[in-house]
């Protein structure tokens, strides 16, 4: 092949990135201490207000250290000092949650980044179809226009995310989806697709690029593994609304302390001062101590970052989300429809039964069936020679050792395979074929045969028919029953499905008869058979009518209207761009029954979501019987029983309730950042689980918290 290349010298064009492997992502259990240093520089890069601000309860509690921070410089104490330090660590801790969360990608986002940054591309000139790949000219990657023509061979990178116009190439997409077995890219179809970053092991393949520049595959990845690009959903603005309205109430019933407590101090004269309670009222520095320990902090320290880690539990599991909108509404879903074949069916038809005619032993069928197979390369007639092995113990033989025999390959024309040897003739393929070939050659089928078939097909299976002529006497031998078979575990799974209460659809090309019959054995609440593109439309649109949020796979052109229609829609990577464009979630793996994963994911971001919420309101109880009764026992004596932890002194109560409120939001970053487990269950028994787990430990867990913190801090200075 004659080569014209640019000035521009490269000696290789590209080079594959490092494969990243599913064991280096980051798990979800407990916080590793070299995380905690590694984004402690951003957390305090995000103490700008112009950031923070974003953040209603953490802006006021931003805005509450710069307050106390005055105080304690105009009146400098250790314990206006202590209460200063604290709530600026509440703030850095608030904003570490969030920073780990968006550090977690950054390692995998730099690979893809220098993976892209690399790699060149050999642009073709004038490419048409057709035409002899004969010019080209070696530019970067990140210079390719959507419409180029590249070419790439074994051992090349592909330069950008696009579909194959010519050609067929065993492609390794390990460095994007982790997972080590190559995959078969050719031109035309539904597998033509191919992700820029990809690696060529065979062959030489022409791709025409999809991608507008800055919208790869890789470009996208990579704003969403740093969360550059992450939009709040609306069920987090909706959260977010609801603290900072708790936030203002708050802040409203913290100034009128205030007043109350100068008019107490005037009424009651002979009360002698304290920290908390002078001529003035209550000090600024325990206001701000109070207003900060009553508002939602914890769980508006862990907001984002739980809505961060739930994109990033997808991409674990190799799936793109285009946004956090997509991930919360999985989580909402109420309609799951799945394709049959390849989802809930393994995708061939395996050969499961061997039925005789009468006069013909089951033995002698099977020995046959696996004699007429072995020239039989689809996936169908290979499922034939392994269950007469498996199910009659036959030898499984190989075509050359029989040297005599005259083989007959399978083909669409056909629709039969067999074997010419030692005077007899064997058949088998599609009912209609076989029962012409014995008829043509003088035989003639019995009554019986038409009853198998037709029981067969009735039940959702496809009769294979065998056929034989020896002795000059042609004849059917039986018939070989073929069926879709369930993925192992679907009926749990669906079972999960129905107690999370979504309603499972399987979506199938195949008449009502064979759909019900699968879908029976595999345990979905109902389906389409005989599915077209504008059913598939047409069944969203009204499941979304009543209300409804619906998820789907889909891999084609066909399924393009369904995926942009659906809430959630996920194509598979292998899939065509016009699919993966439509959905709102990309496949990696292309593994069809991820769906099922990602409901559960998004359902998990709700959970954690209020289950930590349910927590941090708990949490502020506790707080409100070790701060309250501290600041006006003085005043009120009857409010000393309310110091049910019978704390120190006032200084020590209002401090070791801030320290408390700092530190518990570093305890639950791992939670936060793992996700709270899920279980399928009803909406009551999730309530009533975040009751007793998360409600009922946040205010048992204050208790115990704020009681040790003022056991250890009682002997430091001014806390008597």
């Amino acid at each position: 092949m004659a080569t014209q290349v640019s000035s521009q010298v490269v000696e290789s064009p590209g080079r594959a990135p490092a494969p990243h492997k599913k064991d280096d992502k980051v798990g979800g259990g407990l916080l590793d201490p070299k995380q905690l240093v590694a984004s402690l520089p951003d957390a305090v890069k995000k103490l700008n207000p112009v950031t923070l601000w974003r953040n209603p309860v953490m802006f006021i509690v931003e805005v509450g250290a710069v307050f106390t921070t005055a105080l304690a410089i105009t009146d400098s104490s250790f314990f206006a000092w202590a209460i200063v330090v604290w709530l600026w660590l509440t703030v850095i801790f608030a904003n570490l949650a969030e920073a780990v969360a968006e550090g977690r990608g950054k390692a995998q986002a730099a690979t893809l980044r220098a993976a892209k940054r690399d790699t060149t591309a050999r642009r073709l000139k004038g490419w048409k179809p057709g035409s002899s790949v004969s010019q080209w000219d070696v530019i970067g990657a990140p210079e390719l226009q959507q419409g180029d023509h590249v070419v790439v061979e074994a051992g090349e990178i592909v330069p950008g995310d696009g579909d194959v116009v010519e050609g067929i190439a065993s492609v390794d997409e390990s460095a994007i989806t982790g997972e080590s077995a190559p995959v078969i890219r050719e031109s035309g179809g539904d597998r033509s697709a191919v992700t820029g970053g990809t690696k060529v092991l065979s062959d030489q393949i022409v791709v025409k690029i999809t991608q507008k520049p800055g919208e790869s595959f890789i470009d996208r990845m990579i704003a969403l593994v740093e969360g550059a690009n992450r939009q709040k959903t609306p069920n987090e603005i909706a959260l977010n609304i609801l603290l900072a309205a708790l936030t203002i109430i708050f802040l409203i019933a913290t100034i009128t302390m205030q007043p109350l407590a100068i008019y107490s101090k005037i009424a009651n004269p002979g009360i002698p001062d304290s920290l908390a309670l002078n001529a003035d009222g209550v000090s600024g520095v325990v206001l701000v101590s109070l207003l900060v320990c009553l508002i939602p902090t914890t769980i508006g320290a862990l907001l984002s970052a739980i809505g961060i880690a739930g994109m990033d539990r997808l991409v674990q599991r190799n799936v793109l989300a285009m946004s956090g909108r997509a991930v919360e509404a999985a989580g909402d879903v109420n309609t799951l429809l799945l394709d049959k074949t390849g989802t809930i069916t393994l995708g061939n038809r395996q050969a499961s039964e061997f039925v005789p005619v009468a006069g013909v032993s089951e033995q002698e069928l099977a020995e046959a069936a696996q004699l007429a197979s072995l020239a039989d390369e689809t996936p169908e007639g290979r499922s034939v020679v392994v269950h007469a092995k498996q199910a009659h113990n036959l030898r499984e033989r190989q075509p050359g050792e029989l040297a005599h025999a005259e083989w007959v390959a399978f083909t669409a024309q056909t629709r039969m395979s067999g074997v010419n040897v030692d005077g007899r003739q064997v058949r088998k393929g599609a009912a209609t074929s076989v029962m012409k070939w014995v008829r043509d050659n003088g035989g003639h089928p019995t009554e019986e045969v038409g009853p198998l078939v037709d029981g067969i097909s009735g039940s959702g299976g496809t009769p294979l028919v065998v056929g034989e002529v020896a002795g000059g006497k042609a004849r059917v031998l039986g018939v070989i029953h073929l069926k879709d078979v369930v993925k192992q575990g679907m009926r749990e799974r669906f079972d999960e499905m129905r107690r999370m209460g979504i309603r499972t659809v399987m979506i199938t090309g195949d008449n009502p008869l064979t759909a019900k019959a699968i879908a029976d054995e595999a345990g979905v609440d109902d389906f389409l058979a005989e599915a077209t593109p504008e059913d598939k439309l047409a069944l969203i649109r009204k499941e979304q009518e009543g209300g409804r949020l619906v998820a789907m796979t889909g891999d084609g052109t066909n399924d393009a209207p369904a995926l942009a229609q659906a809430d959630v829609g996920v194509a598979m990577n292998t899939g065509t761009s016009a699919a993966k464009e439509a959905g709102n979630m990309v496949d990696l793996d292309s593994n069809p029954t991820k769906l099922i994963e990602i409901v559960e994911i998004g359902k998990q971001l709700l959970i954690t979501r209020g289950a930590l919420t349910t927590f941090s309101i708990a949490n502020d109880i506790a707080k409100y019987f070790a701060i309250i009764p501290a600041m006006f026992a003085a005043v009120y004596p009857g409010l000393d029983t309310l110091n049910v932890m019978r704390l120190n002194s006032p200084q020590s109560a209002i401090l070791s309730a801030v320290i408390f409120n700092a530190i518990i939001i570093v305890v639950l970053i791992p939670l936060a950042l793992r996700g709270v487990r899920y279980r399928p269950s009803s909406a009551s028994k999730l309530l009533s689980r975040n009751l007793y787990i998360y409600g009922l430990g946040g205010i048992i867990a204050p208790f115990i918290g704020i009681k040790l913190i003022d056991l250890l801090i009682q002997f430091l200075p001014g806390m008597s």
